[in-house]
């Protein structure tokens, strides 16, 4: 039974604005753009962001239709309709259709001579690519993987760093039918063969190590492991990179290097749809990488949708967006070239030497949109950074934050910094569509600590148990409508069982994406929290995202992870919170009262935790999700090595404090 002490969690306050559009936005928004193309076209007006929304969610054929026809895609035969069957798993795009997602990407002839690609690096010299040369070098890769008998279908797998040559080698596969996966060099032998093993790739991409911070990192052993336990390579590439040998393998220079007639134009090969163009994989930390399996046009319609209306990136712009290559971001930050925009790609430590590093690249790379974590954001709130008076940030028009949840603070911060000049928008998706379910864009207003609203073309909601949608309330998030950058399936899941039991096992019919989410009646969202993760006290269930904006709300902490151990027969429990506390603080009797008074007066008395305990450090997915799951599975006596692939950590040391709890059960 709910009581009235418990108010704050089923009746939340309405939310409230921090900024709303600039009367003008329409006249100079991407988004402004298509909407004028809708009416002058299809004469269809929509005065307000919602209006379109509710077309592009009712109407899916006429709206994907015309994301089609804006952005003229092509195909070298014809779609016959655009969605010939809704039922998910199972809905049908664009059937009869053939195109290639790397030849949208590399058909900007007349910016051959304009930046494509800003690349800087920790380990070498910064490099810049315009779009001509991106294509010419695409061209010679993929002469050189012809040549290693690569073709439609086969998997070309890489262990790569975010670099040029990665991207290269990606839309080299793309443009011939094959099938593209990459991981990130800090993932050790058995992470990459716990993922590339389920595609058995027929070529692998390598380097010899890299430079993370001030640490140099050697990956000769791994390499050697990973070839190893890969019998269906047949043939290595080494991209050098610390100037170490691998043995038995073509250099990067050697594939390039083919004579190729300059008059004869690149090549591609036409696919259907849904043909596979990548395999993502899930993180991993609550077992084995799922192989995500997406689609050229899924996400070719996806991404020119995301980047061009919600991101508004077009023509001049440049998007600037830290990530590793094992996160669905990198595959967003190269469609970055789909809308005819240029990109930056950091390979190396965010925050080395200091948290304002991202900060300085972005003055000196001058991005017009930019991806920053709500880490870095809430760290540099808490060392009194001022970057929009520390630096030179005039280009910059938009602020992105995903991965995990920004707390109203960081919206505040946000804003005193840029004012209303630059847009925060803040959402979430996730790898199994590669894009975003919910977040903003410029005709949205902005609220203080909650995503804008849903993107267009995804139906989402909040349901409850029963399968009904609720307002105001805690539920699971939901997509009631297909998306054409829903999964092609899961690689090997012939019969599509596993696919099923991933995301339609609770709602037939119905994608279940699995996080806690609470919509508002302006739309407005908050993710709370995986929905396994939730913590049920009493009856009262709270997401944790809940508990963290009021716990690191605090000066003296800088993270923490709250943890429910269910009792046995049903018994409450115990409800355990770790802090990591931020330089010269004490976990003293004065902050422990502080922080159950501010969980007791602003979320719930039941949730006020039994203990609250100092630990060295959070651990985290590399993409900067608490794991909050393997820890309470750790902490209830299971071995870590049993729990998660510690190559799935940001810090795998972190996990021990952890491990020695869980041991003295």
């Amino acid at each position: 039974m709910t009581t009235a002490e418990d108010a704050t969690i089923t009746r939340p306050d309405p939310p409230r604005l921090l900024t709303e559009p600039s009367a003008d936005i329409r006249e100079h928004s991407r988004i402004g753009r298509y909407l004028d193309w809708l009416e002058r076209e299809r004469g269809l007006v929509f005065p307000t962001y919602d209006a379109l929304w509710e077309w592009s969610v009712t109407d899916l054929e006429a709206f994907w239709g015309s994301i089609w026809e804006y952005f003229e895609v092509t195909s070298s035969t014809p779609y016959e309709r655009v969605l010939s069957s809704r039922e998910m798993p199972g809905a049908t795009w664009f059937e009869g259709a053939t195109l290639n997602l790397a030849e949208h990407m590399l058909r900007h002839h007349d910016l051959d001579d304009e930046t494509a690609v800003v690349a800087v690096s920790q380990t070498r010299a910064d490099v810049e690519l315009t779009f001509g040369q991106v294509r010419e070098r695409v061209r010679r890769a993929q002469a050189g993987l012809k040549a290693l008998g690569v073709g439609r279908g086969d998997r070309v797998a890489a262990y790569l760093p975010n670099i040029p040559e990665t991207m290269i080698a990606y839309l080299a596969t793309v443009s011939l039918g094959a099938v593209w996966a990459s991981c990130a060099p800090e993932f050790g032998a058995t992470g990459v063969l716990d993922r590339f093993g389920q595609i058995e790739p027929k070529v692998l991409l390598v380097v010899d190590g890299y430079v993370y911070g001030d640490k140099r990192v050697d990956r000769v052993a791994e390499v050697r492991a990973i070839r190893a336990g890969l019998p269906s390579v047949e043939h290595l590439v080494h991209v050098p990179y610390l100037d170490q040998a691998i043995e038995e393998a073509v250099t990067w220079e050697e594939l390039l290097d083919r004579p190729l007639d300059p008059a004869e134009p690149m090549a591609f090969e036409a696919v259907p749809f849904d043909h596979p163009v990548s395999v993502l994989f899930t993180s991993g930390t609550t077992g084995r990488p799922k192989p995500i399996v997406h689609g050229h046009g899924g996400l070719l319609l996806e991404h020119l949708k995301n980047h061009a209306l919600h991101w508004d990136l077009g023509t001049g712009d440049r998007l600037l967006w830290f990530t590793t290559t094992a996160w669905m971001m990198w595959n967003a930050l190269v469609s970055t070239l789909l809308v005819r925009a240029s990109i930056v790609m950091i390979d190396g430590d965010i925050a080395h030497p200091d948290v304002a590093t991202q900060w300085r690249l972005a003055e000196r790379t001058r991005p017009t949109v930019m991806g920053v974590s709500a880490g870095l954001l809430m760290r540099c709130r808490r060392e009194g950074r001022r970057p929009a008076e520390e630096f030179d940030l005039g280009t910059l028009h938009q602020l992105g934050v995903v991965g995990s949840p920004l707390p109203p603070e960081g919206y505040r911060y946000v804003h005193e910094q840029f004012g209303d000049r630059v847009l925060l928008n803040v959402g979430s998706g996730g790898t199994d569509v590669c894009s975003g379910i919910v977040q903003g864009s410029p005709l949205q207003p902005v609220w203080l600590g909650e995503m804008s609203g849903r993107s267009l073309g995804v139906e989402a909601y909040a349901f409850d148990e029963d399968g009904k949608p609720v307002v105001g309330e805690l539920g699971e998030l939901v997509i009631t409508a297909p998306m054409p950058s829903m999964p092609v399936g899961l690689w090997g899941d012939a019969d599509g069982s596993g696919y099923r039991a991933a995301y339609f096992d609770v709602y037939p019919g119905v994608w279940r994406h699995g996080d806690w989410v609470r919509f508002s009646e302006t739309g407005s969202c908050v993710i709370t929290g995986r929905s396994d993760a939730t913590l049920n006290r009493g009856g009262v269930r709270l997401g944790t995202a809940e508990y963290y904006r009021v716990v690191e709300a605090m000066p003296e902490i800088a993270d923490s992870l709250v943890v429910h151990l269910e009792g046995p027969d049903g018994g409450p429990g115990r409800l355990l919170l770790f802090v990591t506390l931020v330089p010269g603080a004490v976990l003293d009797d004065a902050l422990l009262g502080r922080v159950r008074g501010a969980i007791r007066t602003q979320l719930s008395p039941r949730h006020t935790p039994d203990e609250i305990v100092a630990a060295p450090a959070i651990p985290h997915t590399r993409t900067g999700k608490k794991l909050e799951l393997p820890i309470k599975r750790i902490l209830s006596g299971r071995p870590a090595e049993a729990v998660l692939d510690p190559d799935a950590v940001d810090d795998a040391g972190a996990l021990a404090f952890f491990a020695t709890r869980g041991a003295g059960r």
